[in-house]
């Protein structure tokens, strides 16, 4: 596996990956970071597009990644997070929405599991979920950041941590 630290506007960002695509997209600074295994090489070209990527992202200029995805996970965590990448930019879902979409609308609490243990941030939009009532939810890199990354896609977040309600709802996803 190959790895880089990437700069960013929210903090460093740990990206692993191999041939088949992006393994991992996660925050250095979470509360119990997942730095580099041993048996990793560090490869900073190998990420280059990535990097080029994240730097129009975060400059307001990219709103899709073309970057592959190929995060490990369970069947069911796979298909939570192919319904995440549905989600548009400037978008968001709430996990009952996700459940519906993937055929499970009793599900809600595994979506919201699976929607945690996505190991591909930003790129995989996680950050695009929140709750049914319009609240901010549990964000890997932290609320701080989850609402800084909506705000960047033109999504106004309250000083309550809540989504105002002017038509930033993606769904129906369908």
């Amino acid at each position: 596996m190959r790895y880089t630290i990437i700069p960013s506007p929210v903090g460093n960002l740990l990206a692993a990956g191999d041939e088949q695509g992006l393994r991992r997209l996660s925050f250095m600074a979470e509360e119990r970071p997942d730095g580099p295994a041993s048996e990793w090489c560090r490869d900073p070209g190998f990420f280059s597009g990535l990097r080029k990527e994240l730097e129009a992202y975060f400059g307001g200029e990219l709103k899709a990644f073309s970057t592959p995805v190929a995060g490990r996970g369970s069947p069911f965590q796979r298909r939570v997070w192919k319904a995440l990448l549905e989600i548009p930019y400037g978008r968001v879902a709430s996990y009952r929405d996700i459940a519906e979409r993937i055929g499970s609308p009793d599900a809600m609490r595994a979506v919201g599991a699976a929607n945690g243990a996505n190991p591909i941030a930003i790129i995989v939009p996680c950050h695009r979920v929140i709750g049914s009532n319009g609240r901010l939810t549990g964000y890997a890199g932290g609320l701080a950041i989850k609402a800084e990354l909506l705000r960047l896609e033109g999504i106004e977040v309250d000083a309550r941590d809540r989504v105002s309600a002017s038509g930033t709802r993606a769904l129906p996803l369908g």
